[in-house]
């Protein structure tokens, strides 16, 4: 396939990294479900963006592979179908977020929706084995494999590259969060402290 096999070194790891955030968005909204904090607020929020930004590039680059393997970009194919709509359940998670409040309400809707993103992530993974399709099976059993060492170190690099990547975004993101809500609670309590001495006054 020539150069444009080398979207395959940019695409699996991006499914890979969206995984990441996807299962950091579970994790973080079915501790928060258990016990609300901040936190893990700001963890299931984080890996709801992650899981976006890295579904974005799967989504890219997977029709520009598929233009020139099969001669077009894009068809109802089980996995590219199941990932995006995967995709489109963290952007709606991030409409949630964004537009409807944070307050304690709007969090735990948003959590409900995050373990309902993680539960395609299975269905994503298995839909090549159980439905067929025409997405191929590279990696694993039953795939093509990677025939030469260089391809093999290829997507090692790019694995490693795109797992420090997404926790690295991760964790940045998931900070930023903790200090915004740290900030608006620290506002809340100033106006409150400033109408009380108000009304002392």
């Amino acid at each position: 396939m020539g150069i444009v096999q080398k979207i395959f070194y940019f695409h699996v790891p991006s499914a890979y990294a969206m995984y990441i955030g996807a299962t950091a968005c579970f994790l973080g909204s079915v501790a928060y479900l258990l016990k609300p904090t901040d936190a893990r607020d700001a963890f299931a929020h984080a890996g709801a963006d992650v899981a976006i930004v890295f579904g974005a590039i799967v989504l890219v680059t997977g029709p520009l592979w598929a233009a020139k393997s099969w001669g077009y970009f894009w068809t109802w194919d089980p996995r590219i179908t199941t990932s995006m709509l995967s995709w489109l359940i963290y952007v709606a998670y991030n409409v949630l977020r964004s537009f409807s409040g944070d307050g304690p309400g709007e969090r735990r809707f948003a959590a409900a929706l995050g373990i309902l993103g993680a539960a395609t992530l299975p269905i994503i993974h298995y839909s090549v084995q159980k439905w067929g399709g025409q997405h191929p099976v590279v990696v694993g059993n039953g795939g093509g494999g990677l025939k030469h060492p260089e391809m093999k170190l290829a997507f090692a690099l790019g694995m490693i590259a795109f797992t420090f990547f997404s926790l690295a975004l991760l964790w940045v993101r998931a900070r930023l969060d903790i200090v915004k809500s740290r900030l608006a609670r620290a506002e809340e309590d100033a106006i409150d402290l400033g109408l009380d001495d108000r009304t002392e006054a």
